[in-house]
């Protein structure tokens, strides 16, 4: 598989106790069964927690990204392959991939942790309210499930259907899979 040039560090710090030792080349990140702080979680190693960056003031990145590629979350307690969905979201998957490509995500945290159901990240602010200072938008697949392992992008309730910015979620239990398609 074709990678993203630059691999995005350091994402999780203190917040990664959920994802020890996870990845897999199909999308699939599998939470482990600690969490507690990233020291006590099996295999991760602790980290001081990084300062917020303030809001970024950024523009889409519109170059396509092949098919295959993937992007590499390197956390405390692991790394994290995620393939991206370039032929059901190209506009998504290249401002993405643009954002890891000028190292947007190194050294952000997930700000929001919430057992058995998802992890979120991506904001520069580190309390879920920070963004790159651009919106996509390409609506979902209306038969899309949120399995543990699927990684989406996150969006605010004003927000349209498939909106998102730089701030994502991977699913880590069963309690996601009544979500709309377009949460």
């Amino acid at each position: 598989m074709a990678a993203v040039p630059r691999r995005i560090s350091a994402l999780a710090l203190l917040c990664a106790s959920l994802l020890a030792g996870c990845g897999g080349g199909d999308g699939d990140a599998r939470p482990a069964a600690s969490t507690g702080a990233a020291a006590k979680a099996p295999g991760c190693r602790k980290v001081k927690a990084p300062a917020p960056r303030g809001e970024q003031n950024l523009k889409a990145a519109r170059t396509p990204v092949p098919a295959g590629s993937t992007v590499v979350l390197q956390t405390s307690c692991g790394d994290i392959e995620i393939r991206l969905a370039t032929a059901r979201s190209p506009k998504t998957d290249a401002a993405v991939a643009g954002l890891v490509k000028s190292g947007f995500f190194d050294g952000l945290t997930f700000h929001r942790i919430v057992p058995g159901f998802v992890i979120q990240g991506g904001d520069p602010l580190g309390d879920g309210q920070g963004g790159p200072g651009y919106t996509v938008t390409e609506k979902p697949l209306s038969t899309l499930r949120y399995v543990p392992g699927i990684v989406a992008m996150a969006k605010t309730q004003t927000d349209p259907p498939g909106a998102s910015g730089s701030q994502f979620f991977i699913v880590t239990g069963a309690q996601a899979a009544s979500l709309p398609p377009d949460y």
